[in-house]
């Protein structure tokens, strides 16, 4: 009977999947996900898409805020300069879309180095507004730059290719955005297991001691930013070029908010945490849209009414959710794990 864990060494103790056990059940859910696509229909499909692009965005933003402790609320314009970069590089300069997304990032990386050099000056809720600067300032240059991101028209994205095999459906998207999500994870799942993750941690829980046993504030707290941005960077691109069009209306300062609460309602300081996070503010909108539109047929309520009130449940819902369990779905998560861990028995 299995009573306690026995590491020998910290590298086993680091390991990510400690058992067979983990191992075969991931094993099993990534062959789930490659079935997926077979078996569901297009809106099924659409909606993946869209949770894996959140994913991606929300991994970043939780190695921002969660694990360094710098709070933005500038996520989403991050996004949209990696999406813009994408649209430009491929329409204006004739690059691949595979050359264009890692450029995307590259350049969300160094609009979020820019943004966060007050970091070092200011912190809590002063580096907030600072970020929430930045997202209006970014969403100005979009609407009113009109000689390369056309304004309010937007720009047609074609869709990714691979020879001249399109990937211009749900389902071929999938399997990219699956790659992309499974890659984001994987590193920043190690990211955080490295010194610059640990680095990451003691700012966060105490930014003076950690300074004083000789970490690089500035140096590790833009880097955070570059990382972050990144992954914003990379995720408004795979957006832009499944949807096949980028506008201003696309990042909005709502976007970086509901990308603060999959972080916040998944677990801070925990990547799974953002994922889960992210799947639930994808989802639960998209159930609550669903189930108001057959109670409207049903019973023949005023949809002018009755489907605003979907907006209200949701934000009750997150509420609720962090008034019983503040620490996210990812400690309910590690409390079912420890649960089964030796059951039956209790000790």
């Amino acid at each position: 009977m299995r009573c306690g864990d026995f590491k020998e060494n910290y590298i086993k103790d680091e390991e990510i999947f400690q058992s067979l056990f983990v191992k075969f059940w991931l094993g099993l859910f990534l062959a789930f996900l490659l079935i997926f696509p077979f078996i569901a229909n297009p809106y099924a499909l659409y909606v993946s898409n869209m949770i894996g692009f959140a994913v991606i965005a929300a991994v970043g933003l939780n190695l921002l805020t969660g694990f360094t402790g710098q709070i933005s609320l500038g996520h989403a314009a991050f996004a949209g300069v990696g999406g813009y970069t994408a649209a430009v590089l491929i329409t204006r300069f004739d690059f691949s879309f595979w050359l264009a997304l890692p450029c995307a990032g590259v350049v969300a990386a160094l609009a979020g180095l820019v943004i966060g050099i007050p970091s070092l000056r200011v912190k809590g809720l002063y580096l907030c507004i600072a970020t929430l600067a930045a997202q209006f300032i970014f969403e100005f240059i979009f609407i009113h730059w009109e000689s390369i991101t056309h304004g309010v028209r937007g720009i047609n994205v074609p869709p990714p290719r691979i020879g001249s095999f399109l990937l211009n459906t749900e389902k071929r998207f999938y399997f990219l955005t699956l790659f992309m999500v499974i890659l984001a994870v994987g590193y920043a799942r190690n990211l955080v297991r490295t010194r610059v993750g640990r680095a990451f941690v003691a700012i966060r829980d105490r930014d003076l001691a950690a300074e004083i046993i000789g970490i690089n504030l500035f140096r590790y707290k833009l880097t955070s930013f570059a990382i972050s941005s990144f992954y914003a960077g990379v995720a408004g691109a795979l957006w832009v070029s499944f949807i096949r069009i980028v506008t201003p209306e696309h990042f909005p300062f709502h976007l970086s908010i509901q990308y603060l609460a999959m972080v916040i309602v998944g677990g801070l300081g925990s990547v799974l945490g953002s994922v889960f996070g992210a799947i639930f503010m994808t989802l639960v909108p998209e159930i609550l849209n669903v189930l108001s539109g057959a109670l409207v047929e049903s019973f023949k309520l005023s949809s002018q009414v009755f489907i605003p009130l979907k907006e209200v449940v949701f934000g009750s819902l997150i509420v609720v959710f962090l008034i019983f369990e503040p620490l996210g779905l990812a400690e309910i998560w590690r409390r079912v794990k420890a649960f089964f861990l030796l059951w039956p028995f209790s000790y």
